[in-house]
Order: structure tokens, then sequence, then C-alpha cells
């Protein structure tokens, strides 16, 4: 890879980032409030993604359950759907992988909880029947997306999209806002 690239790719994330401070501050503050008044109201988070998605769903779990910057504050219930992976293969073998997530949330998301739906393209299936599902219970939904962020967008109650239809370009935005979303549950938890 030569110099120029490394410059290019970079340049391009921090356009993107400043983006997303000038036409998403807003956005991100009403996603961490929402985030912080489920957990102050004893509800969960459940999250859904694939592949790098998935692990970006797993790491905002993971900074919930353990610790993102405040050590002191207690452990947070906050629920990964992408990590069973007996749940997932015998979803996927029975029901089809469409219904990975879906099921999952049918049998463990409850009126209050949260459901973070992370697809940069906003068109994966199964993390749309996951909203779908979540919805009918009664739950909240986010979504982190890139562009257009369509059809997820629309099954959202606050969806954030990233500018771009470059996948690593749009995946870098969504772990920035992940971790401020940690930071705003960590403020409210100190």
């Amino acid at each position: 890879m030569k110099k120029d690239l490394v410059a290019k790719a970079l340049r391009e994330g921090a356009r993107l980032k400043e983006a997303l401070a000038r036409k998403e501050s807003d956005r991100i503050v009403r996603m961490g409030r929402l985030l912080v008044r489920a957990l102050k109201t004893k509800h969960r988070i459940y999250t859904c993604g694939n592949g790098g998605s998935a692990a970006d769903a797993q790491h905002l779990a993971a900074e919930l359950v353990g610790t993102y910057e405040n050590r002191s504050r207690r452990a947070l219930p906050a629920v990964a759907l992408t990590t069973d992976t007996s749940a997932l293969t015998s979803i996927g073998n029975d029901l089809g992988f469409e219904r990975v997530f879906s099921r999952q949330v049918e049998a463990l998301v409850r009126g209050g909880d949260v459901l973070v739906c992370i697809s940069t393209s906003g068109r994966s299936k199964n993390v749309l029947e996951a909203a779908r599902a979540a919805r009918k219970l009664g739950a909240t939904v986010l979504a982190l997306t890139g562009e257009p962020g369509e059809p997820l967008g629309g099954l959202a109650d606050e969806t954030l999209k990233v500018p771009s239809r470059q996948t690593p370009r749009i995946q870098e935005c969504h772990i920035a806002v992940i971790h401020l979303l940690c930071e705003a549950v960590d403020r409210a938890f100190a």
C-alpha cells in the first residue's frame, strides 16, 4: 500500500467524522439518552449485526457489561445477539439465516428494552427482521447505517446514517459513535 492511499483513507474518515459532528451530534445525544433511560428503568440493551457490524455489536455490549472508562460504575445488562453459536446455527439451520436475530429477540426482548441494529447498507435481512420483531414487542430500535440506510432506517426510532457507501469508512464512524454512546452511559452512571 502506498502512503498516498493511507493518507486518502485517513482524510476521508476524518471528513466523515466532521460531517457527523456537524449534522448528527444531536441524534447521538438522543441515542445516548435512550440507552441511559432504558438502563435506569431496569431494561436491557441488545445488539446485532453481521460481519464487522457483528464485531461492533459485540464491542458495544462488552463495554456496557464490562467497563468503558468509568471503572467504578456497575455492570449494565447488555447482550450481543451475535455471540451464541448454538442459537445462531440451530436457528439458521431450522428456520433460516434471516431469522437468527429475530428469533432471539422474540425470546429475550421486552417492551422498554433497546435493540441496537448495525448494518452498513441498511438492508441486512436478518437485522431487518430483528428490528421488526423488537418493534412488535414495544422495544426501542436504534440503527447505525451508511447510505442510503433503508429500509432499516424506516424501522428505527433513531437512525444514524454515515454519509458514505464505503463499508470500511462507515464502520470506522460506527465505532466512534459506539464509543460516544458508551461515554454517555458512563457519565450517567458515574
